[in-house]
């Protein structure tokens, strides 16, 4: 077979289709494109005895035994170095094809790294293909790492609070599921032994002092005199003990939003304007249509798409406030991508209502309340917070009355909406009561100044006063 070998590769046969046919003749189940394809993995797949035949056939050939042989390291050489990595490191993951890996998944454009915030499985817990078993906390959402096959969680080899990347190696999966037991069991087990033999470790304590006392002399040392605690002075301050104090480190949310806050503080030559505004009508306005509005777009009607109606009206009329500076220049956005700033339990964010200039009340609403909701249940994606030329902050829904509110960088300014009071107004020389609202609008006085920050903030009270002069654009 060798001689045949040989002269099959004289007459210029490809090692690889040789070695293909080869192997076809020491084991007949192996076919030649596989051969050719991956050499490599296919020598390694034979058994002991085919091993012995195969390190013969490749110790003829390598040293270029006649004219047109190439070297067997020639055939390795032209297999993609990809796909050598592919298949060793599938192979090595998966062990007999059993276990796999879940991974971290790729956590947007800005984002590169994370922090293993919590464990939503066990190990030994069933899990479904695309489940959930574990968070990553980004400096802006939450990301879920999903078990890529049904199974068995076998083990988890990050631990919590690691800082991971896209592409790390969470935890192991068994698709078969068996092999894993859960672990309540045996602690259990090991609790009722530790539980049985403590008695004796007890008696055996309580004896040991006793023949100890027996043995100690009738006499006992006299006791050195006790210092007195030092007298604390007039002007030194009583603390609590550290006992009663916790320090939690923080949450990555956290710490983004404490940068940039701060970030904009320093940057910034913030002002802050203020003015009232009179809600009769536009409460009147919602009170009279509310059950239509309902029923036809399946949204309730709030006060906030009348305030992002007022705001985009307001930035037409006040373009600089919709710009921003950009090193020695200045630049004017064409459009209106509004922010809202969002209160969620892991801390704030701010989804943005895209082109809110091209939209009605309804769709208004109904993007306000869809990009709420996903902020609550920490489902909103980058792509819904990025962006955005003018924020709108409502404190009122907590009851703020009145706020400065911080600019959102890279923009100018931030409309602050506050509670609503009733509180005596002068009307028609009758002193009546309204339900009045302080608003407050802080700006980037570096680039808008106080004459077009109050007409700004003045053309917002006037339309939510009226909001008529939205329909004749007055």
């Amino acid at each position: 077979m060798l001689s045949a070998l040989r002269r099959n590769v004289t007459i210029g046969g490809s090692p690889a289709s040789v070695l293909g046919k080869s192997l076809q003749a020491i084991r007949p189940g192996v076919s030649t494109s596989r051969v050719s394809a991956n050499a490599g993995k296919e020598i390694l797949l034979l058994q002991p005895r085919e091993i012995d035949h195969v390190r013969n056939f490749s110790h003829l050939i390598l040293p270029g035994c006649s004219v047109g042989l190439t070297k067997a390291r020639d055939v390795i050489s032209s297999i993609p170095s990809e796909t050598i990595m592919q298949k060793s490191c599938r192979a090595f993951s998966s062990g007999d094809g059993d276990l796999v890996d879940a991974v971290v998944p790729f956590m947007g454009e800005s984002i590169s790294d994370g922090t293993l915030a919590t464990f939503l499985k066990k190990p030994g817990d069933s899990v479904a293909a695309d489940e959930p078993i574990a968070q990553i906390e980004t400096d802006k959402v939450t990301i879920d790492v999903v078990s890529p096959q049904a199974g068995v969680l076998q083990e988890y080899v990050a631990k919590e609070g690691d800082t991971v990347e896209p592409g790390t190696k969470i935890a192991i999966i068994s698709k078969s599921y068996e092999g894993v037991a859960p672990a309540a069991p045996a602690e259990k087990k090991s609790e009722t032994a530790a539980t049985k033999s403590s008695p004796p470790a007890e008696t055996v304590k309580e004896e040991k002092p006793k023949a100890k006392d027996e043995a100690s002399p009738a006499v006992e040392k006299p006791k050195p005199p006790s210092t007195p605690p030092p007298k604390r002075t007039a002007t030194e301050p009583v603390l609590p003990p550290k006992e009663r104090e916790r320090r939690v480190p923080m949450t990555r949310l956290r710490k983004r939003v404490a940068t940039r806050l701060k970030d904009s503080q320093n940057t910034f030559a913030m002002l802050t304007t203020f003015n009232e505004v009179d809600m009769t009508n536009l409460m009147k306005l919602r009170s009279d249509y509310k059950d239509a509005f309902v029923e036809k777009h399946g949204v309730k009607l709030g006060f906030m798409s009348g305030f992002v109606k007022a705001a985009v009206s307001a930035l037409q009329h006040q373009p600089i406030v919709n710009a921003v500076i950009d090193g020695d220049d200045i630049i004017y956005r064409d459009y209106i991508d509004i922010s809202i700033a969002v209160g969620t339990p892991k801390g704030l964010v701010v989804p943005v209502v895209r082109d809110a200039d091209k939209m009605n009340f309804a769709e208004i609403e109904k993007t306000i309340n869809g990009l709420a909701k996903k902020a609550t249940e920490g489902t909103i994606s980058i792509d819904e917070m990025a962006g955005g030329s003018f924020t709108i902050s409502n404190g009122g829904v907590y009851g703020s009355l009145l706020s400065t509110p911080i600019i959102n960088p890279p923009q100018s300014a931030i409309l602050g909406m506050h509670s609503i009071v009733p509180r005596p107004m002068v009307v028609g020389g009758n002193v009546v009561p309204r339900p009045m609202m302080y608003i407050a609008l802080t700006y980037d006085h570096r680039l808008i100044d106080g004459r077009e920050a109050v007409f700004f903030l003045r053309r917002i009270k006037d339309v939510v006063e009226d909001p008529r002069r939205l329909l004749l654009d007055v």
